[in-house]
């Protein structure tokens, strides 16, 4: 950007211009997103708010503004260049969502609009955003109505993808985190929303503005009356290809959803466009048909790109992307990521073709290297359809056609166990697709009306034998030329010049054929040149002259010359019309050709990586439990300085379908979580996993608690954040989902934050019921598993177990050293000061920290007796005993009951670690359920001397089951 600012193009405006452009200024309206540019022909200004806005995000100074105008009317200003304005648009249409473009076109007060576009609707922008570089992702806009009911909210969705020409329905409930909305608009690459006026200022709405924000959408506000059904089959009827019945069937079925489709026809302008017409395709959405996966997933588990990534292979995108076409691959890869399976078959025939690539590397390689020759069909069609185009984009559908033979002829040579299924979904369309009826017919007319010899100059002309008039005009300029050339030697000769040496021959825009000669000749000839020719220019290079004869057949080749060009333009445009009329050939062509680039992809990464990729066995989401033997994280192990050691993941139905995992800080639990979740996304959308062996049971959504973030700007802390992911998975989580959940309860107290670490826990085990990695440093949560595995736990559990990632401590150095291991047990102790030594603490520092930790892990506060609580003869005005006693409040009788459990500390003295972590978990699952048991009695229905009766019985079990664990036993 600096080199940039030093080329900044100088504002040059008279004082006439500068008023009247002043004077058009101010009567643009007030919008506050728009970005406005002016065309200035040699470069670009931006003025007002918008400059600032350009000279710090784009300049990062001020140092770049200028003044345009005096006083009071003074106006800031920046000038552009064309390169930095293609930079601008990219960054504001393509990367962020929170601007429009605007482009106008014009001078002193007279100024037009001539190009908008937004993140959703990139429109006329895209000659500029995609002139240079591939298009990844097709932007898609949505428009969202929603009806709040007692029962909920109902939410109609329309969308339409304006470059693959697709307009969508759905109509779903929703909860109030909108978490069905969120995931929609994940799958679906939504850029831009369109809401109602009147939904975005009510307070319900908020929610869904959150979450549109969680997702980078830009929300655009649209009149109620825009989202209107009349007339809506009618124009549908104009856009969408074929009859009119399934469309208004289509529509029939939905309530409020046609309203959204309603908007979007007006918002984007479909009708106002008759290339759109017929070249639409309407579709029903529905939620169930993909892997849902929100915001928050998708940024745990790094699947999309992100601008702070270091290298490619930091997202998934990045690392599976090893695509061969131009830009089609990329864009299908995009999709699928966002889009994973749940049809156990249609994964499994992905796999498939992927394995076929795999164990065949001739095969692999030869189709890779065809494909790189392959043109985006996809936007070339589309800049067809849209009169975008002209012969080069046809002679790029050409070529890309021709090499459709040598993808059939590898293809044909496979003769592995997958051959049947390859001949179904490539070779038998590549036959229907290029016979004689279809993609040979649009060879046959690019060989016979382009002049293909003329490509090697750079040219792209029709030939002249296409066409006789074209011919005969051909014909004509050819022969005008011959008698040029004969003039022109003839004249060399009376003038006694050689030809070409010192009489040349000129063809210019401004005199047409000319003759020349240095100044240096200029004396010998001058007496003839000043009697028999007409003397155009004398100047340094030297002088330019004509004469009647000259000027006659100049006059007879411009005229033909415009004939021939406005004759090949009329032949180019009936071309054009002819290939736009293979467009449904080539989209199909496109979707099968992406398909296959992309799963050759999925073969290439599994083959070349140093420990290459297993084939996953696919279960149906009921059958089968989640194994990852050897399981690797993808993106980490791709990084050059990673040595990764790998860990077996065995989510069991019944015995380890919950998995609590401890250990310290940076040992490895955040990416083993992770891991497990980039493998199974990876496995449903046809993928090859980095594991030695690995059988899935499919899900239907992924759900990721992992490191919140402050949004402030939305007046959203850590915690909140942390609470509001957290009540998503708690409302949109099935036994079908897969949940990862990384440090829950750290951003509050601990009390409070292991108080909702535990209750959330039991929920999703008792509940839910769901896969769960759930990674603490809340070591007593690890009970859990232990009171699940007690015979007298009453709620039936989906199996809970312990694991940690192992470290050693030296016991002379007490030096930490990660092991990076995942084995099963519980942790028993942090490591968050050794991990502060890693980080370079001040030894004074690191000291007291290990002091203030024991103090604080030995720590009792005094007993607290209430005044009216007498048990066992103990008053609270009475001295207390060598033993102290916890108090536990129940309100529901006349008088709050307080009743005092045994405490396992001495007065004054310290506590001691005497147990082994397993004694330790066994024996809080029994005190779990001891107080769970107190908790449940009716104290409601019972009196005081009956409920003291029963807490002593209960007491006298705990101490009886004590006999065999020494962790309780110190509390009695």
């Amino acid at each position: 950007m600096d080199d940039e600012q030093n080329k900044l193009p100088e504002l040059k405006l008279d004082a006439k211009q500068a008023r009247g452009f002043l004077s058009f200024y101010k009567t643009l309206p007030n919008d506050t997103r728009a970005v406005r540019f002016f065309d200035r022909r040699d470069y670009y200004t931006a003025h007002g708010e918008n400059a600032t806005f350009i000279a710090k995000t784009y300049y990062h100074t001020t140092t770049a503004l200028r003044q345009l105008g005096t006083g009071s009317d003074a106006l800031s200003s920046v000038s552009v260049s064309k390169n930095m304005f293609e930079t601008i648009a990219r960054d504001l249409l393509l990367e962020r969502t929170d601007h429009t473009l605007e482009l106008y076109e014009g001078s002193g007060s007279n100024w037009r609009l001539v190009k908008s576009g937004t993140p959703g609707n990139l429109g006329s922008y895209e000659d500029v955003l995609f002139a240079n570089n591939e298009m990844q992702d097709t932007p898609v806009v949505v428009a969202l109505f929603p009806n709040f009911r007692e029962n909920g909210c109902t939410i109609g969705l329309g969308y339409v993808d304006l470059t693959k020409r697709v307009l969508g329905l759905a109509e779903f409930l929703d909860d109030s985190h909108f978490t069905n909305v969120e995931s929609a608009l994940v799958a679906l690459g939504c850029k831009e929303c369109l809401l109602p006026m009147e939904a975005v200022k009510s307070s319900e709405c908020k929610t869904l503005r959150d979450a549109l924000t969680r997702c980078g959408v830009m929300l655009t506000e649209r009149k109620k009356t825009e989202f209107k059904t009349r007339d809506l089959v009618q124009d549908l009827d104009r856009l969408v290809r074929g009859s009119v019945e399934p469309v208004r069937d289509l529509v029939s079925g939905f309530e409020i959803a046609p309203g959204a489709l309603g908007a979007l026809l007006s918002y984007a302008e479909l009708l106002s466009d008759e290339s759109n017409y017929g070249n639409y395709y309407i579709r029903k959405y529905s939620l169930d048909s993909y892997m849902r996966l929100d915001s928050a997933a998708m940024r745990a588990l790094n699947v999309l790109e992100s601008k702070t990534d270091a290298n490619k292979n930091f997202s998934l995108f990045g690392l599976m992307n090893r695509t061969c076409t131009a830009g089609m691959g990329k864009r299908l890869l995009h999709m699928w990521l966002k889009q994973p399976l749940l049809d156990v078959n249609e994964i499994n025939a992905r796999l498939d073709i992927v394995q076929a690539f795999v164990d065949d590397t001739a095969l692999r390689q030869d189709l890779r290297q065809h494909l790189k020759r392959i043109s985006d069909i996809e936007r070339l069609m589309h800049n067809l359809e849209k009169r975008r185009a002209g012969l080069q984009q046809i002679v790029k559908l050409y070529q890309s056609s021709i090499r459709l033979p040598y993808i059939r002829s590898a293809l044909q040579q496979y003769e592995g166990q997958f051959s049947s299924l390859i001949k179904e979904r490539y070779l038998d369309p590549l036959e229907s697709l290029t016979d004689d009826d279809h993609l040979n017919k649009f060879i046959a007319l690019v060989e016979t009306s382009v002049d293909l010899d003329q490509l090697e100059n750079g040219e792209y002309m029709i030939s002249s034998s296409y066409d006789t008039g074209l011919s005969a005009l051909k014909n004509e300029q050819d022969s005008l030329e011959r008698q040029i050339h004969c003039l022109h030697k003839q004249t060399a000769s009376d003038l006694d010049l050689p030809v070409d040496k010192a009489l040349k021959l000129d063809k210019g825009t401004q005199f047409g054929h000319v003759f020349r000669i240095t100044k240096k000749e200029e004396p010998k000839i001058r007496k003839k040149l000043t009697t028999q020719f007409i003397v155009l220019e004398t100047r340094k290079d030297g002088v330019k002259f004509t004469n009647t004869k000259l000027k006659k057949l100049g006059d007879q080749y411009q005229k033909v010359l415009e004939e021939y060009k406005n004759c090949q333009k009329e032949l180019v445009n009936r071309v054009i019309q002819t290939a736009v009329t293979f467009s449904e050939v080539f989209k199909s062509l496109a979707t099968m050709l992406s398909e296959l680039d992309v799963l050759l992809s999925f073969a290439d990464l599994a083959s070349s990586c140093p420990t290459p990729y297993t084939r996953p066995d696919i279960n149906p989401p009921d059958v089968g439990d989640i194994i990852l033997e050897g399981s690797r994280h993808p993106c980490v192990e791709a990084q050059d300085w990673v040595n990764f050691i790998p860990n077996d993941c065995k989510l069991i139905r019944g015995k380890s379908w919950f998995q609590i995992i401890t250990g310290p800080n940076m040992g490895g639990k955040s990416t083993f979580i992770r891991q497990v979740g980039v493998n199974i996304l990876m496995a449903q959308v046809g993928s090859f996993v980095p594991c030695d062996r690995a059988s899935i049971s499919v899900r239907d959504c992924i759900f990721a608690r992992v490191g919140a973030g402050d949004c402030q700007l939305r007046g959203v802390s850590t915690f909140m954040q942390e609470m509001l992911e957290t009540a998503s998975i708690l409302k949109g989580a099935t036994d079908r989902s897969l949940i990862i959940i990384d440090e829950l309860g750290r951003g509050t107290s601990t009390y409070d934050g292991f108080g909702l670490a535990w209750a959330i826990c039991e929920h999703l085990v008792e509940e839910i019921r769901a896969p769960t990695l759930f990674a603490t440093h809340f070591h007593e949560l690890t009970a859990l598993a232990h009171e699940n595995a007690n015979e007298f736990n009453t709620k039936q559990m989906v199996g809970v177990a312990n694991y940690h990632v192992s470290a050693h401590i030296d016991s002379t150095s007490r030096k930490l050293t990660m092991l990076y291991k995942v084995e099963p047990g519980a942790c028993d102790q942090s490591f968050g000061i050794h991990v502060a030594e890693f980080a370079n603490f001040p030894e004074s520092v690191v000291t007291l920290a290990r002091e203030k930790a024991a103090e604080l892990e030995d720590f009792t506060p005094s007993a607290v007796i209430s005044d009216d609580a007498k048990i066992e003869g103990l008053e609270s005005n009475k001295p207390v005993p060598a033993r102290t006693f916890c108090i536990y409040h129940f309100h529901g009788m006349k008088n709050t009951v307080n009743i005092i459990l045994p405490s396992y500390h001495k007065v004054g003295s310290k506590r001691k670690r005497i147990s082994d972590p397993n004694d330790m978990s066994r024996g809080a699952a029994r005190a779990h359920q001891f107080l769970k048991e107190f908790s449940d009695m009716p104290l409601e229905t019972m009196d005081l001397k009956e409920a003291l009766e029963r807490v002593k019985r209960m007491k006298d079990d705990l101490e009886k089951d004590a006999g065999d664990c020494c962790w309780l036993q110190q509390f009695f």
